[in-house]
């Protein structure tokens, strides 16, 4: 806020899942993240401001640990606002995931502001709060909470669920109106209380240390840009990708009667990241991790809202070290659909 007082350019990053996106909002002008991204612009009208949304429908913290340096810090934010609370699960391996993406942006070469948003789903009050609650305390960071200031009021009766949300789940207009106010009285509240030479929460070499094993503050994923995999039966997709929501891209597409691909990686934890298809007709693939076979991974998505960019843990907390990760594919040329082997993501 000093920054935009002074006009200097500022820019103003979002990431998170299909809420952060816009979905169900009739115009990217009217999702949430915009909105807020107003509250700057109204505020401080000489001021040269920058919006970056790296929103991605469907994703978790896992994913955005891996992304957040191409997706979003490449562009150099001054603040970030972080949204994963419908997505991520309320378990320890989320606790971790979203752990190492707050450490990883507030970390970064130019040290944005951090602000963290959690969203609710308003027929029950679920969210992974819970755990995302303890990162924010952690490290002495603003939570703004919908299940607090919002999910009451659906409860008691006092907002109707089917006027801010079609679904319970995603803000129609009205509903990302709604969670805009809710950050924005936040900004309100904080520009009457900033103070001219106010020092930074965390000075050199007072950073907390993690509160979990914290494998994934640099992950890392692997495509086919940065990575040739030895495969028999895939073949590299080499479609042009046209922006970061076109998200089934760099990857490798199955095609033969057996279809087998081998990634050599060092790493600690692994998950692969592949599509599942509402049309079904997909084939399963095995997954071994150092000749053993850990799951197996179905491609057929029994929703019906779309495709799914599916992430799927096969290893983690091991020894940081080479592993083999093998998925093996057997008669996949009886399927309409190939399977598509998006990324690996890798924990260190």
């Amino acid at each position: 806020m000093k920054k935009a007082n002074a006009k200097e350019e500022i820019t103003i990053g979002f990431i998170g899942g299909s809420i952060t996106q816009g979905s169900l909002s009739t115009s990217p002008h009217n999702c949430y993240a915009w909105k807020v991204f107003e509250w700057w612009t109204g505020n401080y009208e000489i001021t040269p401001f920058n919006y970056v949304n790296a929103g991605i429908g469907g994703t978790t913290s896992h994913f955005a640990a891996a992304r957040i340096e191409s997706d979003l810090l490449s562009k150099n934010p001054d603040l970030v606002f972080v949204e994963f609370s419908v997505n991520d699960e309320s378990d320890e391996h989320f606790l971790e995931t979203y752990e190492g993406l707050v450490r990883h942006i507030y970390q970064s070469e130019k040290s944005p502001a951090v602000v963290l948003i959690s969203n609710v789903f308003y027929d029950t009050g679920a969210n992974a709060q819970l755990q995302h609650s303890k990162v924010a305390r952690h490290y002495e960071l603003p939570l703004i909470s919908m299940q607090s200031a919002i999910y009451p009021a659906v409860r008691d009766g006092l907002i109707v669920a089917k006027d801010i949300t079609p679904d319970n789940l995603h803000p129609n207009d009205m509903g990302h109106e709604l969670v805009a106010s809710v950050i924005n009285y936040f900004l309100d509240r904080t520009l009457q209380e900033v103070l001219i030479g106010e020092e930074p929460a965390f000075v050199k070499g007072g950073f907390p240390e993690p509160i979990t094993a914290n494998t994934y503050e640099d992950a890392l994923r692997i495509d086919n840009r940065n990575y040739k995999a030895f495969s028999v039966g895939f073949s590299e997709d080499e479609s042009i990708q046209q922006d970061i929501i076109d998200c089934f891209k760099n990857g490798w597409l199955s095609g033969g009667q057996k279809c087998e691909i081998t990634f050599e990686v060092e790493c600690s934890g692994a998950a692969i990241q592949y599509r599942k298809y509402v049309s079904n007709n997909a084939p399963i693939a095995k997954v071994f991790v150092d000749d053993e076979k850990v799951t197996e991974l179905d491609a057929n998505f029994e929703e019906t809202w779309g495709d799914k960019l599916e992430l799927t843990t096969v290893m983690e907390h091991r020894e940081l070290k080479n592993h083999k990760i093998k998925l093996v594919l057997e008669d996949c040329k009886n399927t309409k659909n190939p399977f598509n082997l998006v990324s690996v993501i890798l924990a260190r």
